[in-house]
């Protein structure tokens, strides 16, 4: 069931990439056909070239192993593409990143959770050249101070945790 979803969100991907721009193509059963380590998609638009492993969840933490890392890095370095991990989690969009920015575990295994996805990963118009994430450090600004107990009302919000009525109620 869970290989049947994975190849269901890898196909996701490929159409998302194709419409915006890319010429793409999903690995046939990477990883199981082949005794070469490929990774799930290669993409590329003329300017940015991308292999990508994908990943999916229904909102555990997604785990890559350390070898399935290390062959998408050696593969994208011999083929010229740049190495990123996908991951989707349920009722999110795709998030990416450079296997450098990933959370390697005692074991040295890579983990993504799903609120360091949303809040650290590149975002699909990021990813790919549609949009440039803003911070306020790029406009010279400070972070305001804020109210631990709003922040955690809004993340609760956010989180499908609370509604937009209940935070209002509980915020005024």
């Amino acid at each position: 069931m869970s290989q049947a979803k994975g190849d269901r969100r890898e196909r996701e991907l490929v159409n998302l990439l194709d419409e915006a721009g890319f010429a793409v193509m999903r690995a046939p059963a990477s990883g199981s056909a082949t005794d070469r380590e490929l990774p799930d998609v290669l993409a590329g638009n003329g300017e940015r070239f991308y292999a990508i492993e994908a990943k999916s969840s229904a909102g555990d933490p997604i785990y890559l192993t350390g070898e399935e890392v290390e062959a998408l890095v050696y593969f994208s370095r011999n083929f010229g593409a740049k190495p990123r991990i996908g991951v989707r989690f349920d009722r999110e969009d795709w998030y990416f990143f450079h296997p450098g920015d990933l959370h390697v575990t005692d074991g040295g295994n890579y983990r993504v959770k799903k609120e360091t996805a949303l809040a650290e990963g590149t975002d699909f118009p990021e990813f790919t050249g549609q949009s440039k994430k803003v911070t306020l450090e790029d406009l010279g600004g400070d972070a305001p101070d804020h109210d631990p107990a709003v922040l955690d009302v809004l993340t609760a919000v956010s989180q499908d945790e609370l509604t937009v009525e209940e935070a209002a109620a509980m915020l005024e």
